[in-house]
Order: C-alpha cells, then structure tokens, then sequence
C-alpha cells in the first residue's frame, strides 16, 4: 500500500489579475514540479472553509486533514496553546493575540506589526505580562507577532464574536470590537474585560521603548479565536492507524499536529516567512515519509506575502515552494509507491489581502491514480480535471487509499 505526502502552500491561491495580462500569481510564475504532479496525475478543487466557520488557517487545515472543524474546531488559541506545551486548565479561555499596529487615525494598519522580530516581541510579550499578568491574565509569547492572552476563570466565555486582524486591513477599529455571542452574562463580562485590557495596554504599549521610531510599531494587543481545553480523535484513531508527520514552522499547525498525535518535526530555520529553511523542510519530509504512512508539509511564506499585498514577494515565495520544496521531494521520491497531493489551504486574493471561501485547486499523482486531460497546477485548470469537487475527508481517504 502506498505512502502519501501533502505539499500545502499556504494561501497560494489568488484571483486574475489585470498587471499580469488576467493570469493568476500562480499562473504567472513558472513551477514545473506542481505542473508536473498535476500532469501526471488527477486534478480538481477542494472546499477548505466551510460556512458558518471563521475563514482562519486552522479551519482550512483540518478540513484538508479530514479533520471536520464544523463538528470539532477548538479555537486558534488553544491550537497554539498546546503546540507550545502549555497546560490549558477547565476554566481558562485560550485567545490568540497578535501584536498589531493600529495608525493614529484609528485604522488597523498592520496585522504583525512589520512582521515584528521574535526578540522584540517576546520583550515585549514579557513587559505586558509584567506590568498586567494576574491570577486572571497570563500574556504567552510565540512566533513573531502571533502570542497568546489566557483568561483564568469562569466567569470568562469564550462565546465573544471577534475579528481576523488579518482581514481587517484599513477598517476603524470602532468597527472592529469583540461583542457577545450567546448574550450570556460571562460573554459580556468577557467583552468589557477585554475593551479594559485593550485600552490599558494600548497605553502601556504606545510608550514602550522598543517601539520609539517604528514604521509598525506593536501599539496593541489584538486578541481573536478563543476557545477551550481541545478534544481531537487522533491522526491514528481517525484513519485506521496510519502513522503522520507535520513540518511547519507555525504553531497553529504545529499545534493541531499534536492535538491529533501527530509527530510534529521542527526544522531549524523554519521561520514561517520568505526567508525560511526551504532545504531543511523538504530533507525532513524525505526523511519523514521512510518512517510514517502519511506526511504534511505546510509552508506559510506565501500566505504572509500575500496578506501584505506584496504581489513581487507572493510569485518569488510561489517559485521558491515549487524549487525549493516540491522539486526536491519529488526528485528524492522518484520510484518510491508514494502518492503526492498539492493544494494551498485557502484562497488569499493579493489585492484583498484576506482569506475567501473559494474551493482552491487540487492535484494528486501516484500509485492508482489516474491522469487526467490537465496539464498544469493552477486555479483555472484545476476544475476541468477528473476529481471535481471535493470536501470533508474525501482527499484524505483517497490519498490513504481507505474506504
């Protein structure tokens, strides 16, 4: 039976655009490696967002993972939470928490704030948490802008409508407030609470030595996707006792790797931007697929260029996934009965800067799997293929080659 691996660029997928004569980012870069999957094998489209669900990078992972976050999804907070080992108690609300550059007119300028260097914010992570931890608050820093606020207690819900600062470039931030979702009294107790903390630290931040004279500076927290304790089946209970690897440099999939007891393997370098260790994750998925039936390969660079609307930034991270990451394993997999898949999680069109809800394209070659009339990897020719559309665990399955 065959192995698999999942080659997953993180917001490849964009729309046409005018500056490249109606192509596509993807369309538009030369990558022979992801053509040469999809013209070897079957090519269709896949929903990762499901409606009703945030259009977050967590919910379009697990549902490639075949992981059903319209039944399971914990939060992004707590995702994180467990991918950096942090013990997560009954009461305690999990929230994501993003260092964020607000402008002087109010505006959400900048969701990282400058794509904030790790020293810098974990000072910064650090002095919050100095000044405001409590036996209620506890600040946690991760990777660049992307930490973690908790709130310990009951009398906090997680039950608070939020926005993605992500897809909230140049929006007022008097539109932008956390508002109580089920209008219980911890919800709103949680609302004020926060809008509290917001402003204290905002103040705190705005005179902050580490961001006199920034282009960015990190001037506020912005808490977002809240959640409790996860309850995920595992990798191997889920499908049949196959055994999984995840490389990421990220802790949201890092960390749904191993609340599905997933081996997560950190790769040196792995920074989750352009300048990331390309070599050192593709030697790890080759070396990973020798011991484990299945393999995901996330890399992020591509999605950060785009949420920055750095059209030149998003084709060079295209082209380097494609050389740098697939061509590699492929070439080092020649031969091998492994069958490959590759798809971006969800759709971030560069000239809005946000995740859509648009199924993006799909190819798999390999083992069984049988090609089609598609010749190349984008998002114009992928529906023509054979697989057509597909959802929930389907890919998984198919890949796994399980019933």
């Amino acid at each position: 039976m065959a192995k698999a691996l999942i080659f997953l660029a993180d917001g490849m997928a964009d729309l046409p655009l005018e500056k490249l004569n109606g192509k596509t980012p993807l369309e538009a870069v030369d990558t022979p490696a992801m053509d040469s999957i999809a013209a070897k094998g079957s090519n269709g489209t896949f929903l990762t967002l499901p409606k009703g669900l945030p259009t977050s990078s967590d919910v379009a992972n697990m549902s490639v993972l075949g992981l059903y976050p319209e039944q399971n999804y914990p939060g992004r907070g707590p995702i994180e939470a467990v991918s950096q080992g942090i013990e997560i108690a009954e009461n305690d609300i999990v929230w994501r928490c993003n260092l964020v550059t607000i402008s002087h007119e109010g505006v959400m300028a900048d969701y990282s704030a400058g794509h904030i260097d790790d020293e810098v914010s974990r000072q910064l992570i650090a002095d919050l948490q100095a000044e405001f931890g409590s036996d209620k608050v506890t600040f946690l820093p991760g990777v660049s802008y992307r930490n973690l606020l908790v709130l310990h207690g009951s009398e906090f819900s997680a039950e608070v409508n939020y926005h993605k600062p992500d897809s909230s470039h140049g929006i007022n931030i008097e539109d932008l407030h956390w508002t109580v979702r089920d209008n219980s009294r911890e919800a709103e107790h949680t609302v004020d609470f926060l809008n509290d903390l917001f402003a204290e630290t905002a103040e705190f931040l705005a005179k902050h030595p580490l961001n006199a004279a920034k282009d960015s500076p990190a001037n506020h927290i912005w808490p977002w996707s809240p959640g409790k304790r996860p309850n995920l089946e595992t990798f191997s209970e889920r499908f049949q006792g196959k055994t999984a690897a995840v490389i990421s440099a990220v802790d949201v999939i890092r960390g749904i790797g191993k609340c599905t007891d997933m081996d997560v393997i950190i790769v040196p370098g792995a920074t989750g931007y352009i300048d990331t260790n390309y070599a050192g994750k593709a030697e790890a998925a080759i070396e990973a697929i020798k011991t484990h039936d299945f393999v995901y390969l996330h890399v992020e660079a591509i999605d950060e260029c785009s949420h920055e609307g750095n059209l030149e930034l998003k084709m060079q991270a295209i082209a380097d996934f494609d050389s740098k990451i697939v061509a590699p394993v492929l070439e080092a997999l020649k031969g091998e009965d492994v069958i490959f898949a590759v798809l971006p999680d969800h759709p971030v069109p560069i000239e809005l800067r946000k995740h859509t809800r648009t199924p993006v394209p799909l190819a798999i070659c390999g083992p069984g799997i049988e090609a089609d009339d598609v010749k190349v990897f984008s998002e114009t020719e992928a529906p023509k293929g054979k697989l057509g559309f597909m959802k929930g665990d389907e890919l998984m399955k198919m890949i796994l080659e399980l019933k």
